[in-house]
């Protein structure tokens, strides 16, 4: 016998969420498929936590900062550990932030580096997303996703040291061995 798997679209996804079915669940759709998120460690959280505060502090009035919100995608709903997003709080009052509305995606991969690099980059490239952030902090190094097409990034930066900016702030430039530290 031939086993498929079932895949889940937003919709089913909410409706789940809504009956209570992933209650005390750490999950988030993937490619139609329910994935389990690891439990954050303290250097995830530190690292995730004080790069949301620089982009706060500096994007301040330009644009939203959510970290681990869900975003919602064609047959995803991911939850970067941060997405800068355009409008305001009020704008995702009753939706999540799509596709076109995000101008960078973050995750902080502590044991999460091949989903991040593989499911995740697949999903974020589909859907548009110009600039994809991947924190490796095995190895440390900050690794730059950009220029989407037909389902990839066509660029992949591997960084530990310089300057680097957003591609939506280019005004706004960070220090990769400062955010490494």
């Amino acid at each position: 016998m031939t086993q498929t798997r079932v895949r889940w679209t937003v919709e089913d996804y909410h409706r789940m969420i809504e009956a209570g079915i992933l209650r005390d669940r750490n999950v988030e759709l993937l490619s139609g498929e329910i994935h389990q998120m690891a439990p954050e460690g303290p250097p995830h959280t530190y690292y995730g936590g004080s790069l949301a505060d620089r982009f706060r502090e500096h994007l301040a009035g330009q644009a939203l900062v959510r970290e681990a919100r869900p975003v919602t995608l064609a047959d995803s709903e991911p939850e970067p550990d941060i997405a800068i997003v355009r409008g305001s709080w009020e704008d995702y009052r009753f939706r999540h932030p799509m596709g076109e509305e995000i101008l960078l995606l973050v995750e902080i991969s502590e044991t999460s580096l091949t989903k991040d690099l593989e499911v995740k980059r697949s999903i974020y490239a589909a859907a548009g997303i110009e600039d994809y952030w991947i924190f490796n902090l095995r190895q440390p190094q900050l690794i730059v996703l950009r220029n989407p097409h037909n389902g990839d990034y066509q660029s992949e930066v591997r960084r530990q040291e310089g300057a680097l900016s957003p591609l939506a702030f280019p005004d706004l430039t960070l220090s990769v061995d400062q955010l490494l530290a």
